[in-house]
């Protein structure tokens, strides 16, 4: 038992540091399931010295387990500073790059695939920090729901991260929300941090809300996700504003795929780089600028998330009443409460569908 307590006092007395990083820019594009980020995150791959769309769920885990408490401040700060310049290395070294075709992050859906192909027969190992200093190569990665858990992100990155905040209409987001609460439980697919409670298995999103959580459907655990997180999200929001307010853009979607080139220009000022000769074409590719907001991209990952064509002479409030119908089937009135509350809020402060001139 002593031997055990001398080995965690030990241990508490170690601080672990990173100093040097390789990474010298990095988009962060975040946001709920379902806001636009891989609408967005590919436009973003096309501007100059930016790379391919990736995901880093490692940083996700690190950054959750800190909000739960269950590891270190020094520890999390440094190893998102080593995730990240890991990440960068290996991208620059042609290792870790998705070549299956149908994926979102596949270097095959990159405006400028060849690169990448290139980089698997050029120098790497002891040449790769030389050619980071002189590419000035600018990471590019998507996560989820990161910005609510962000500590070790704002404290270990800084001015190197610029956190791309995507925000959307809450019924637009809702159908994918339950998708994936219809996923969660015993899912050996659902590579994710879990929480234990009262001998059960339960998501580390429901911390607090655990009973709330098991007594509700699957459409009522999105809808109080979405308001858990919007609330927390609100919270670490101001908090980078007060540290950092250049090192976060919000994005509303809506506002975005009718007039992007506002918020492609403030990325390109923060970034510190331009638009790329590939972005218009990419910006078709994404159906960015469009006339409604519902006109996404016809494909299965979408349709499976609940994306549905427009309809035809519908209004873009006739098309959140025609969600919030779909959403009202299944979740109790006090559960409907909750996201009209969520609605409301997000219309005065982003997007106010009665507002937009129908073409």
């Amino acid at each position: 038992m002593s031997v055990n307590s001398n080995l965690i006092q030990f241990n508490k007395e170690i601080k672990v540091i990173r100093q040097k990083q390789l990474t010298e820019k990095i988009a962060i594009v975040d946001g709920q399931p379902g806001c636009g980020k891989t609408m967005l995150s590919p436009i973003i791959t096309t501007f100059q010295r930016v790379e391919l769309l990736s995901f880093a769920f490692e940083v996700e885990f690190i950054c959750r387990l800190f909000h739960l408490n269950k590891i270190d401040s020094d520890a999390a700060i440094a190893m998102v500073r080593m995730l990240v310049d890991h990440k960068l290395y290996q991208t620059m070294m042609g290792r870790d790059t998705n070549f299956r075709y149908r994926d979102s992050s596949s270097v095959f859906n990159d405006s400028n695939p060849w690169r990448y192909f290139k980089r698997i027969f050029q120098e790497g190992e002891m040449i790769i920090p030389t050619r980071i200093k002189n590419e000035r190569p600018i990471l590019n990665i998507t996560t989820h729901d990161l910005l609510s858990r962000s500590e070790p992100i704002l404290s270990g990155l800084g001015d190197v991260a610029l956190l791309i905040e995507v925000v959307r209409h809450p019924l637009y987001m809702v159908k994918q929300q339950q998708f994936n609460m219809e996923r969660l439980v015993d899912n050996a697919r659902d590579i994710q941090i879990n929480i234990e409670y009262k001998g059960r298995q339960l998501p580390y999103f429901a911390q607090g809300w655990e009973e709330q959580f098991i007594n509700a459907n699957t459409m009522e655990q999105a809808v109080y996700c979405i308001e858990k997180t919007t609330i927390a999200t609100n919270e670490k929001r101001e908090i980078w504003k007060e540290k950092n307010e250049h090192s976060i853009l919000t994005i509303p979607f809506e506002k975005f795929v009718l007039d992007p080139w506002p918020y492609l220009k403030e990325i390109e000022e923060k970034l510190g780089t331009k638009i790329g000769s590939r972005t218009n074409k990419m910006m078709r590719k994404q159906n960015v600028p469009r006339d409604k907001i519902a006109q996404g991209l016809d494909l299965e990952i979408y349709k499976r998330c609940g994306w549905v064509p427009p309809i035809e002479g519908a209004t873009e409030r006739d098309e959140l009443l025609v969600r919030r119908k779909d959403v009202s089937r299944e979740a109790s009135e006090d559960t409907m409460l909750i996201l009209d509350k969520l609605c409301e809020e997000y219309e005065k402060l982003y997007w106010n569908p009665d507002n937009v001139t129908q073409n």
